[in-house]
């Protein structure tokens, strides 16, 4: 009953929502809060920050809870081309989003420790600063965990839009290369710490892009509805 822009219109503000919220529980509060290694600082500024942590982990549960419906969304737009690739970014994307939405309870765990809500004070300042810190710890490796599933749901979706033939190549293309490097930068934290830091922000570069873009282009453009394809094939016809 939605013509194909109109869904596509839908998916670009979830993906507008996903990148604001996500942005600033991941991107924004996350990192200003955790500090590898360092618990009285880690437990400090959480301290300091309480309200901002609070904020955050409602954001990170909304922008989960968001990228769902994103998802669906997208689901309804591209079934026809292949419902089981369709099917298979859905499930990808449930999963990245559970393991982020659980790795937030650690983070507002952290926050009940340092502000005294959970008593730990029989271990003293150092033994409740370490607690915090592993915590933390344990969110932002959960979260790291998550980015598995969210690079490999870019996969299905560069697939899908390639053969929809509503958007452009280059851009399916570049879906595909960031669900990669989305892979590779996770690899490379876990497995050379030191070397993964130091090239994330290159490594990640074209996933901003392919991000941006699709974004972008379901929000501003929708879809190019002048050719369509027959379902679970991927041939192209004139409509």
């Amino acid at each position: 009953m939605n013509s194909p822009k109109h869904l596509a219109k839908i998916a670009g503000l979830l993906y507008l929502g996903v990148g604001i919220t996500g942005g600033f529980a991941e991107g924004f509060v996350e990192p200003r809060m955790y500090v590898a290694g360092d618990a009285a600082t880690t437990a400090g500024n959480v301290v300091a920050n309480a309200g901002l942590v609070r904020l955050g982990v409602v954001s990170d549960l909304v922008d989960q809870t968001l990228f769902i419906f994103l998802a669906l969304t997208l689901y309804a737009l591209l079934k026809h081309v292949h419902q089981s690739a369709a099917r298979a970014m859905v499930v990808l994307v449930a999963v990245a989003a559970a393991i982020c939405a659980l790795s937030a309870v650690f983070e507002f765990a952290g926050l009940r420790v340092a502000t005294g809500a959970i008593d730990l004070s029989a271990l003293g300042a150092d033994g409740s600063n370490g607690i915090v810190l592993l915590l933390l710890d344990t969110q932002h490796y959960g979260l790291l965990i998550g980015q598995i599933f969210f690079g490999l749901w870019l996969v299905p979706l560069g697939y899908l839009t390639l053969n929809s033939g509503w958007f452009p190549k280059a851009l399916s293309i570049v879906l595909v290369v960031a669900g990669t490097c989305y892979l590779v930068d996770m690899l490379t934290k876990f497995l050379v710490p030191d070397i993964g830091q130091l090239f994330s922000r290159l490594v990640t570069s074209p996933c901003i892009v392919a991000e941006i873009w699709i974004l972008g282009y379901l929000l501003f453009v929708g879809v190019r509805t002048t050719k369509t394809v027959q379902p679970e094939e991927g041939v192209l016809t004139d409509a």
